[in-house]
């Protein structure tokens, strides 16, 4: 694995990215051999986000640590993660910083009335429908692996987050009421994922 834990803190809108960026079976996670240690975060990066009271090492901590602000959206500072980069940016900055560990973020919204339209994770933009509120989520890929079987709570934000394996597809399960929907952790799978309608 990697020094990144498989469950982030607590964590929709318009990516920054432009036209550059482009669930249970087995109880363990498989090896992609692609997972590795997250590098340090571009100085620039860390300013920008130190300006905004958040203090990181590496961007997938960025990413953890702004996804838990315990602010309503939208934020002063805005952080739209892609497959493998994230971008910050503010009123007077922005910078586009690469996500090194090897895994892939997928913030989710569970909703019972309004959902919320996104594909790209806006850490300072979307605001999901159900703040603060207790599920259980299971990640398990096609090929029946879990890669994740736990209990969340979602943020003020509405959101919840994890790292998972890079290039897998499979099925996401909400229960709180119950809610599936698929995933996909390939370079054009969404970090937003606001399809779990809890019924």
């Amino acid at each position: 694995m990697t020094s990144l834990s498989r469950r982030t803190m607590i964590g929709g809108g318009l990516g920054l990215f432009g036209s550059t960026v482009l669930v249970a079976c087995s109880p363990t996670i498989p090896d992609t051999g692609s997972v590795g240690t997250a590098e340090a975060l571009d100085p620039r990066a860390r300013q920008l986000l130190a300006a905004h009271g958040i203090e990181a090492s590496t961007a997938e901590d960025a990413v953890t640590a702004m996804d838990q602000v315990s602010q309503r959206r939208p934020l002063a500072l805005t952080g739209s993660v892609g497959y493998d980069q994230v971008a910050f940016a503010d009123d007077s900055d922005h910078v586009t910083v690469p996500l090194t560990s090897g895994q892939f973020y997928l913030s989710m919204a569970p909703y019972r009335t309004q959902k919320h339209e996104s594909h790209y994770h806006n850490l300072g933009g979307c605001q999901g429908e159900l703040t603060d509120t207790p599920i259980h989520v299971t990640v398990t890929t096609d090929a029946g692996v879990t890669l994740l079987d736990e209990d969340a709570n979602t943020g003020t934000n509405g959101f919840t987050g994890f790292w998972i394996p890079r290039d897998h597809t499979g099925t996401v399960t909400a229960t709180e009421t119950t809610a599936s929907t698929p995933f996909n952790s390939g370079p054009d799978g969404p970090t937003c994922l606001t399809t779990l309608h809890l019924v």
